[in-house]
């Protein structure tokens, strides 16, 4: 396996890019997965509803650190829809694409979001998948033995626990190599990182703080998520919770 890194960085080279499936006229997959038949539904309240802190930009940006230390309460809905609005918040949807508030190459938007839910108000302890364009989250299962289950996947790390809620996004590579081949699984992992500092900068005005954790034993993760680990795979997590 050594040298698989520089491998692939150099077999995704743009100019030995083949014409892509787009290009050859095959249909593109869907704008995002999941629907709300999935399970129970839970309406999220509207992003121009939720009032939140004023923060200057630049003082967000030079306040923005890693925090693992959480104080034991809950966040509100509101909140939690915020912060999902700023990470992959559908702002506009045509015909063949979705404009969010993050950016991604093509305007693909090969990212789904998952949320285990530890402390929000009016939320059952649990996993749940976000519905960008809807704005809604959808139950996939409840309890706490899920919460410990993902904490061990992440190798132990104690603060997936103490969180009010952690962000697990996946990708589902198609909806990018659709438009680049093989080159759009760079893409991927520079899309996960633009979500992940939207992330960081907004929970900061609603008086939280955010760990970003790559450390995951990813077929396990991709077990927990009910997902097959190649149509669709982890490719990072967040915790957040109150600043201590």
């Amino acid at each position: 396996m050594r040298g698989i890194g520089k491998e692939f960085m150099e077999k995704t080279k743009f100019q030995y890019a083949e014409r892509s499936d787009q290009a050859l006229g095959y249909p593109q997959p869907p704008l995002q997965s999941g629907s709300e038949d999935e399970g129970k539904v839970f309406d999220l309240p509207e992003p121009e509803s939720i009032k939140v802190d004023s923060i200057d930009i630049r003082e967000a940006i030079e306040n923005r650190t890693s925090t693992r230390s959480y104080r034991m309460e809950a966040i509100s809905p509101e909140e939690l829809s915020y912060l999902l609005w700023c990470t992959q918040g559908v702002k506009q949807v045509k015909s063949s694409v979705t404009f969010r508030t993050v950016p991604s190459a093509g305007a693909r938007h090969a990212l789904e979001t998952y949320v285990l839910v530890n402390n929000v108000e009016g939320l059952e302890k649990g996993l749940y998948h976000f519905l960008p364009i809807e704005h809604k989250l959808v139950r996939i299962q409840t309890g706490e033995h899920i919460a410990e289950d993902i904490k061990t996947a992440c190798l132990d790390q104690p603060f997936v626990l103490n969180s009010a809620v952690t962000f697990i996004w996946t990708a589902v590579p198609y909806r990018m190599q659709w438009r680049y081949g093989e080159r759009g699984y760079r893409y991927l992992h520079l899309d996960a990182g633009h979500v992940c500092q939207n992330l960081y900068l907004a929970a900061q005005s609603v008086s939280c703080g955010v760990c970003a954790i790559a450390a995951f034993l990813d077929d396990n993760i991709n077990i927990l998520l009910q997902i097959d680990g190649e149509k669709e795979f982890t490719i990072y997590i967040a915790t957040v919770g109150k600043i201590t």
